[in-house]
């Protein structure tokens, strides 16, 4: 009897092993079957078995298609060839940029500095710059804080930031979403990293009034984009309508007016 029923539950397994999952249950059941005359005992129990692991076996696949969207969604798309310098007057649309041939690359881009009146420079090499960076999901942030000077509450839609001091002192600060609206906040110093992930509102702020801080920062996007609070509320083109503002800020109107009046100067370059 004990040899008959490893019998049948080694058929289980040849079928369950050469099986697509979506026909395993109907095969088990079918196998149970064939051996429901001389064995009734353990019919039962094999059938439970049989449709258990036919579950197991959905439930695993469905793990590792949620797993490969998660990939999928968590970054940008992965490259097919070592590099893809992008061609930036291609009239070809995709998702990222079309690949120029490669004779007609070059290895080495020239970056300008500039300054601004919030008292910090950020110097962005996104593949606007580097076209090399095209397809890698990549690009990276050279930021200088003059005393005193921030880089103001802003997001990055598509990419987390990784922020490493190089110089000086930085108070670092994030909001969670809604409805917590959490305010996490770190003092930085030199060597010191910190983290911001993707969509969340942050600043960067030099507290100290004499010296100059440096830092450096990489994002998980070859294009993360930039989205400024201040600029985007109230230096809009053209002005969002100051009724709004004013209800949504709890203010006066004149209140709206004058910040929408003032300039709001772009910090990245």
């Amino acid at each position: 009897m004990l040899m008959q029923v490893q019998t049948a539950t080694c058929s289980i397994c040849s079928y369950i092993s050469t099986s697509p999952p979506w026909t395993k249950a109907s095969q088990i059941i079918h196998t149970n079957l064939k051996y429901k005359k001389t064995q009734p005992s353990s019919y039962k129990l094999l059938a439970k078995r049989g449709i258990r692991m036919a579950s197991s076996s959905f439930l695993l696949l469905a793990i590792l298609l949620a797993l490969a969207s998660w990939q999928g969604m968590a970054s940008d798309p992965s490259p097919l060839q070592d590099f893809c310098v992008a061609d930036m007057h291609s009239p070809v649309l995709v998702n990222g940029f079309a690949c120029l041939n490669l004779m007609d690359t070059t290895s080495s881009r020239q970056q300008c500095w500039k300054t601004n009146k919030v008292g910090s420079n950020v110097t962005l090499i996104n593949v606007m710059q580097i076209p090399g960076l095209n397809t890698l999901g990549i690009s990276i942030a050279h930021i200088d804080y003059a005393p005193l000077g921030q880089n103001p509450p802003h997001t990055h839609p598509r990419a987390t930031e990784i922020i490493t001091v190089l110089e000086g002192t930085l108070y670092v600060s994030f909001v969670t979403s809604n409805p917590d609206n959490k305010f996490f906040t770190k003092v930085l110093n030199k060597g010191n990293v910190f983290v911001f992930s993707v969509g969340l509102i942050h600043f960067q702020f030099n507290p100290n009034p004499y010296k100059p801080a440096v830092a450096i920062a990489a994002l998980s996007s070859q294009n993360p984009g930039a989205i400024t609070i201040a600029n985007a509320v109230f230096g809009s083109k053209p002005p969002i309508s100051d009724d709004v503002l004013a209800k949504a800020f709890q203010v006066e109107k004149g209140t709206i007016d004058w910040l929408q009046a003032q300039f709001w100067e772009n910090n990245h370059y």
